[in-house]
């Protein structure tokens, strides 16, 4: 891959192409319009984008500054950010749809609502257990959580506490407890966060859209500031993410989405895999293009990640992307049953121990299990193998408290000392003398000793707890900076601490040599050379409740994500007991039938990856377009025009409005009044803003053209189907009172200003 100096030129385009496979080059070159990747584990998509946006840059077709890209978290947007400046393209924004929402919902605050920016809380739980109180209720530490994750997943799908209760049984979810109390929980919830005046992650999205569609002059703002998008992961958006990255579009299709829909396994938090599925059909003239040649595992783990998804049903299966490997042979997976569960960890732990043994770096290996109630058997086998291991899903590596103060005390201060007294050095130490390894370089020796003076030692202590985390936290940090060193020879304590504080901020943190024990859901999107995948069992995999067969094709995808985890050694075990001795009344789980005795052909034969382009100029296409029939008529888009002098509508405002902004309004000022109070007394209700309900240019739309039938209702902007079947009675029958009053008024002889 071409490198670059951060803060360097844009690196040739030709040089960013030859870079790339046929497929990641169609994609690098799809520089306008629609634009939807449909990218397999192990494919290369993060490097097609990055190489994307770069090559837009190189060829002056992108201002750096006029791109946005977004994912969903810090870590893929870190990584992201630091190829893009490696590609010379330091200037585009790569983000997470919160953090861009946060910073646009602060700098536009003071211009759109005044008063000071209201204080984002950082977890759910505390107001969710203020409002169990309120409520005089009683729930546990795990309850809240759980109440906490409902109530994320309703703002997420933009489901209020009053619709909770029917909306959670639509979608078949299990509340933590009666859904009228969940909804009960959520209503207080949301109470209690007005009092402090205090938004969640949910409300940053949410008050950013409010502000662009309530203000279309903010909203052209940022329109014009991006001009061009790429969203990282599009299969696991949400409504309130959709709705948002449509007002950053506006009437406008530079969007690059990229997807898997097979490994959509997060629908339970509200991610929803049709906007990924449907989006050739919402657009016109889309370019699709597969990227199938998978870099990333061997033959053997294609082949069974293949022939896994041969089985699987519904639409996400329809829009599979089958794998090509591109890697040399390696070996077989292999298959394990054992008696109980006691034995099986112990023989994963010992298969581990094998691994370390033959050279094996234990940061490589991986033990994937369902839930996080089965790592006891795991920690406890390797514990007593000798075999070190870490857990992921604790606290984020650089906001632990040690490592801060190393970073931002030790370092920094240390560093700074070495800028003031350059001739210095540390007690004992030379400053081109070799470390005690022998080794060239002394910033590994510095650190160490920088660390010692605050009381690390080499010799971790003995056992758990929290002085062992504060010990490896700080031996990561050195081993961080034995990588460093080697890789950067004349770097010092100013240029290891600048690295660690951009890392910091793209929560990239540094591996741990330790095997790691994860859930399923929390490895997506990492891999490792030797993956475990353990208690393959029915009732774990698929889980007990996944009863439903949407809820049984997500397992599936669960299964598929953790085989696609591994590059080279694949390992699948179950056991028939619980315990030693115990009953065997478990048995493998059903998504292994046929899957034992050989997994279909070599996977590094077959067609390559498709690109299915559009011609000519893009449009959005309505949201609602079907996506099922392969031969769909093209739908007319018709242009929308002002409804009083018939010219094309251009601006977004005076769609909003159907007319022109200088043709005469038909409003009625009281019938304007009328819709207001009614506007007031709903968002007071549902305890949203005013402008959740219906923006003022809605309301200005629906008083000027007076719909008398839903489906009239329907065609102004702003309202569609889910708002009219919520409110569409209403407001269809105080528009009707208030024409029936001002017809009779003239008939009595009043006036419409009497």
């Amino acid at each position: 891959m071409p490198q670059t100096h951060p803060g360097s030129g844009p690196v040739p385009a030709a040089a960013l192409l030859d870079a790339l496979d046929p497929e990641q080059r169609a994609v690098a070159e799809a520089l306008h319009g629609p634009v939807c990747v449909l990218a397999g584990a192990g494919t290369g998509k993060t490097r097609a984008i990055t190489y994307r946006i770069a090559h837009g840059v190189a060829t002056g077709e992108y201002i750096p500054s006029q791109v946005l890209a977004v994912t969903f978290t810090q870590r893929a947007a870190g990584e992201m950010r630091g190829r893009l400046r490696q590609l010379g393209a330091g200037g585009v924004q790569a983000r997470t749809f919160h953090a861009a929402a946060l910073r646009q919902l602060q700098y536009f605050w003071p211009k759109a609502v005044g008063g000071p920016n209201p204080q984002l809380i950082d977890s759910k739980i505390p107001l969710v257990s203020e409002a169990v109180r309120r409520l005089r209720l009683n729930a546990e530490r795990a309850e809240l959580r759980d109440l906490a994750g409902e109530i994320e997943w309703a703002k997420s799908t933009q489901v209020v506490a009053d619709d909770y209760a029917a909306a959670a049984a639509k979608a078949q979810r299990t509340p933590p407890r009666d859904a009228a109390e969940v909804a009960k929980v959520y209503a207080e919830y949301e109470s209690a966060k007005r009092d402090r005046n205090a938004i969640d992650f949910e409300d940053v999205l949410l008050l950013t859209i409010g502000i662009m569609e309530e203000r279309p002059d903010i909203a052209a703002t940022v329109r014009n500031q991006y001009r061009f998008f790429t969203v990282d992961e599009y299969q696991d958006v949400n409504p309130l993410q959709q709705r948002l990255l449509d007002c950053w579009l506006g009437e406008r299709a530079d969007v690059c989405v990229v997807g898997d829909a097979s490994q959509t396994i997060y629908s339970f938090t509200g991610a929803d895999p049709r906007y990924l599925l449907d989006f050739a059909d919402r657009f016109d003239d889309p370019t699709v293009v597969k990227l199938v040649r998978d870099y990333r595992s061997t033959p053997q783990v294609v082949a069974l990640a293949n022939a896994l998804l041969d089985r699987a049903e519904g639409r996400a299966a329809k829009a599979r992307v089958q794998l090509i490997a591109q890697r040399a042979d390696g070996p077989r997976p292999k298959f394990a049953e054992h008696p109980d569960a006691e034995t099986e960890a112990r023989e994963v732990a010992r298969e581990i121990r094998k691994l370390m043994d033959a050279g094996v770096r234990l940061s490589e290996v991986v033990v994937l299990y369902r839930i996080n109630a089965q790592s006891e058997e795991y920690e406890q086998a390797l514990s007593d193998a000798g075999v070190p291991y870490i857990l992921r899903g604790v606290e984020r590596f650089f906001e632990r408290p040690e490592v801060r103060e190393a970073i931002q005390v030790w370092l920094r201060g240390a560093a700074k000392a070495r800028s003031d007294h350059a001739s210095d050095t540390l007690p004992g130490l030379g400053a081109d003398g070799p470390d005690e390894d022998g080794e060239g370089g002394s910033l590994a020796t510095e650190v160490r000793a920088i660390f010692a003076s605050h009381g690390w030692t080499p010799l971790a202590p003995k056992g758990a707890g929290r002085l062992r985390d504060r010990w490896e936290s700080l031996a990561a940090l050195v081993s961080l900076a034995e990588e460093y060193g080697r890789t950067h020879p004349d770097a010092g304590l100013d240029r290891f601490s600048a690295e660690l504080r951009e890392r910091a901020d793209a929560q990239h943190a540094p591996t741990v040599e330790g095997v790691t024990l994860s859930t399923f859901h929390a490895a997506k999107g990492l891999e490792w050379d030797a993956v475990f995948l353990v208690g393959m069992t029915e009732g774990m995999m698929p889980i007990t409740y996944a009863e439903t067969p949407e809820q049984i094709e997500e397992e599936r995808r669960l299964l598929y994500v953790g085989v696609t985890r591994a590059r080279e050694r694949l390992f699948l075990s179950w056991s028939l007991a619980r315990s030693p001795g115990g009953r065997a009344s478990r048995s493998p789980s059903r998504f292994l039938d046929g899957l034992r005795g050989g997994v279909g052909r070599d996977t590094r034969e077959g067609a390559a990856g498709g690109v299915i382009r559009g011609g000519g100029s893009a449009r959005r296409r309505s949201p609602g377009s079907s996506a099922d029939s392969e031969e769909r008529p093209r739908r007319v888009v018709e242009p929308i025009t002002c409804r009083i002098c018939h010219r094309s509508l251009i601006d977004a405002a005076e769609r909003k409005i159907g007319r022109c902004e200088t043709c005469p309004s038909t409003l009625d000022p009281e019938l304007y009044e009328e819709l207001r109070e009614w506007r007031a007394g709903q968002a007071k209700k549902q305890k949203l803003p005013a402008y959740c309900v219906f923006t003022d240019a809605t309301l200005t739309a629906i008083g000027e053209s007076l719909p008398a039938t839903p489906a009239a209702l329907t065609k102004i902007a702003g309202v569609g189907k889910a708002k009219a079947d919520r409110y569409g009675d209403e407001v269809l029958g105080l528009i009707s009172a208030h024409t029936a009053d001002y017809k009779g008024g003239h008939m009595s002889g009043q006036t419409a200003e009497s």
